[in-house]
C-alpha cells in the first residue's frame, strides 16, 4: 500500500512529566516523513489533527481515506493544507491541476473527492507536507505561493532569533474552518524560534523542521513553561505540540520550520506568553 498511518492518543502534562527520552520521542516525534512513493500520515487525538507527507517518485499518489476517519473519502469531513518542500510537482484536485513549486502552499476544502500528487522529475521529486483538520463546511481550494504570503519580520540577530514568518493558510489570505499553516525561516546567524515561548490552550500545533544542514540538528523545547522537556530533531521530522505545551527550538545552524494548528479559534495572536526568565 502507498498509504501508511498511525494514531497517537493525547497525553496529560502530569503524565508527560514522567516520560524518559524515548517515551517522549515515541509520543510526540513524527520521524517517518518524506518516504519515496509513500503517503505517511499521523492521526493525533489533539483536535483530531493529521500531519503527514506524500512523495510521488515512480508515479502519482492518490490521497486515500484511512480507517480512523470512518469516511468514504479523506476530505468527506476534513480540510487539507499542503506545502511543497521539494522539486516541482502538481496537485490535482477533483480534476483541476495546481502547479506546485518549492514552498508553494495549497488549501483544499471539505468535500473534495480526489486529490492526486505528482512530481515533474523523478530525480528531483516533489515533497508534499500535509496537515489536515476536521471541517464543518466547504471553502474554495486556493493556491498560495511564498510570494503571496503575509510576511512578518520578528526578532533580531542580537538575540539570535531574526526570522521571517510567512503566513500562508490564514485569514485574509485563505478562508478555512480551523486549519492554519505557515512557514518561518530563520536568518543566517539566528537559531532560536518562537522566543519568548508561549502556549495557547485553545489550539494545538505541529512543527515540521526542514532546511537543516547535513550534520546539524534542532533542539525542540516543549512542556509546560515551568516543566520543560526537549526533543532533538533532524531534517524532515515533525513534532506534535499539545495545547498545554510551549513550542520553541534552537538549532546548531539556522533552519526553516512549517507550523500548522487547529482548535478553538482562528486568532493567530491568541497566545499566553511565558517570560524567558521564568522558564524552567
Amino acid at each position: 500500500m502507498s498509504t501508511i498511518y498511525e494514531s497517537r492518543y493525547a497525553s496529560s502534562p502530569h503524565t508527560v512529566k514522567k516520560y524518559d527520552t524515548q517515551e517522549l520521542r515515541d509520543e510526540f516525534l513524527i520521524d517517518n516523513l518524506m518516504q519515496a512513493d509513500k503517503i505517511n500520515l499521523t492521526y493525533t487525538h489533539y483536535d483530531r489533527y493529521i500531519a503527514g507527507s506524500a512523495v510521488p517518485v515512480s508515479g502519482p499518489l492518490t490521497l486515500e481515506t484511512i480507517d480512523p476517519l470512518k469516511a468514504s473519502t479523506f476530505l468527506e469531513r476534513r480540510e487539507l493544507g499542503i506545502i511543497n518542500v521539494g522539486g516541482n510537482g502538481t496537485v490535482t484536485v477533483d480534476g483541476t491541476v495546481y502547479d506546485m513549486g518549492l514552498k508553494d502552499a495549497l488549501y483544499v476544502g471539505m468535500g473534495i473527492k480526489d486529490v492526486v500528487f505528482a512530481s515533474e522529475d523523478a530525480n528531483n521529486p516533489a515533497k508534499f507536507y500535509l496537515n489536515s483538520a476536521p471541517a464543518h463546511t466547504n471553502y474554495p481550494t486556493k493556491k498560495v505561493s511564498k510570494a503571496d504570503a503575509n510576511k512578518i519580520e520578528l526578532g533580531s540577530l542580537e538575540t539570535a532569533n531574526h526570522r521571517t514568518v510567512n503566513q500562508m493558510i490564514i485569514g485574509g489570505i485563505v478562508t478555512s474552518c480551523q486549519l492554519q499553516m505557515g512557514m518561518t525561516e530563520l536568518k543566517t546567524g539566528s537559531v532560536w524560534n518562537t522566543m519568548p515561548a508561549h502556549v495557547h490552550d485553545r489550539r494545538m500545533e505541529v512543527y515540521y523542521y526542514l532546511d537543516i544542514p547535513q550534520d546539524q540538528a534542532v533542539c525542540h523545547f516543549m512542556g509546560q513553561p515551568q516543566e520543560t522537556r526537549h526533543i532533538w530533531m533532524q531534517n524532515d521530522q515533525a513534532v506534535i505540540s499539545p495545547p498545554w505545551s510551549i513550542h520553541s527550538g534552537s538549532g546548531t545552524s539556522n533552519y526553516t520550520f512549517i507550523w500548522g494548528m487547529a482548535g478553538e479559534n482562528l486568532d493567530y495572536n491568541d497566545m499566553d506568553v511565558a517570560k524567558i526568565t521564568e522558564l524552567r
